[in-house]
């Protein structure tokens, strides 16, 4: 015979079994699964004693569907295998734990509208609350994402539609920073190993640093483009001039400028004596690169706080007007850069 108020072993255990076991109502039981204000102290913890020894656990499926919201997040993203896309998963999965959201993350391989709204549907199953989506390429089939109705969402790296909630990097800025610096030690000119054409962080990058030029009024290079990848950045290395009319490169991620110091070390040109290079992003290795990479630093922890607000405050109130904040970047001054000799 099992113990008097205990279950039997098999069985779930049940708000009935836990109310029993501490000698209080079924209410009462629910008030404390609650967390409501209105139980005493000494019954609260006789309660949760009693919850603890039979090994209750809330029916959570329950509780969300009678609160209409799940406590979950989802993320879309298209691509998992750049540094900025996993940085930014990271932080939007901390910032959510932050304030007691679960996340969901669902990647899509190919960006075309169906397979994003087949991701929409699929996060609707999961019973996802809102929707972040990390979009750093366009859709193949569309200039802007059409998002389905009644959902909270949030656009992340993209080219905003009118309407929508978008948050970003400060994209412009940093690149701006990365190319006033290089100028500012005297080079005469800065050339540019770009991202792949499809990125949206890519092209503002590039933009940038053009516009920085034409602002100094100094000669634009041709741009050399690599994917993101360190042997992308090595093979754009070696098609930069192998001269002296070379001597500053501004990379658009760290992994890139990493390449490109292996291909300026081949063709025996130092850095940064001969050659100055600034990356993008400041990964967790830049400063142990050979030497330590100048870059340019983004605040992923804030781009996935600031993600979260977002979301948590159209789930608060739907008619929340839209707003796209940026997120600031900054400049970190390491030994990759050096006034020309």
């Amino acid at each position: 015979m099992p113990p008097l108020n205990t279950p039997q072993v098999g069985r779930r255990v049940s708000m009935a079994d836990v109310a029993a076991h501490a000698g209080v109502s079924s209410q009462t039981v629910s008030r404390v699964s609650n967390d409501a204000s209105n139980v005493s102290g000494p019954t609260r913890d006789k309660v949760l004693q009693s919850m603890r020894d039979l090994g209750y656990r809330p029916n959570s499926a329950a509780r969300a569907l009678k609160r209409g919201h799940f406590r979950t997040l989802g993320i879309i993203a298209f691509t998992m295998t750049t540094y900025g896309n996993v940085r930014t998963i990271d932080a939007i999965a901390q910032a959510a734990a932050d304030v007691g959201y679960a996340t969901t993350l669902l990647p899509v391989r190919t960006p075309t509208q169906r397979s994003v709204h087949r991701a929409f549907g699929r996060l609707e199953e999961l019973a996802a609350d809102a929707v972040i989506v990390i979009m750093e390429t366009n859709l193949r089939d569309s200039d802007h994402l059409v998002l389905p109705p009644g959902v909270p969402v949030v656009i992340v790296d993209a080219d905003h539609g009118a309407g929508t909630y978008g948050i970003d990097a400060d994209q412009v800025a940093g690149a701006r920073k990365a190319t006033e610096h290089l100028l500012g030690l005297g080079h005469n000119t800065v050339w540019h190993i770009a991202g792949p054409l499809v990125s949206h962080a890519a092209r503002r990058r590039e933009e940038a640093w053009r516009a920085s030029l034409e602002l100094a009024g100094r000669t634009v290079p041709p741009v050399v483009r690599g994917d993101w990848t360190a042997r992308s950045g090595y093979e754009a290395g070696l098609r930069l001039p192998a001269d002296t009319e070379c001597t500053a490169v501004f990379c658009a991620n760290d992994q890139m400028a990493l390449g490109l110091y292996r291909a300026l070390r081949q063709a025996g040109r130092r850095v940064p004596e001969d050659v100055s290079v600034v990356g993008f992003d400041n990964i967790g290795d830049a400063d142990a690169f050979d030497p330590p990479l100048t870059t340019i630093d983004q605040d992923f922890e804030e781009l996935g706080r600031e993600c979260v607000e977002e979301v948590m405050e159209q789930l608060r109130d739907p008619a929340t007007p839209s707003r796209r904040p940026v997120v600031r970047t900054r400049l970190v001054v390491r030994e990759s850069t050096a006034a020309p000799v």
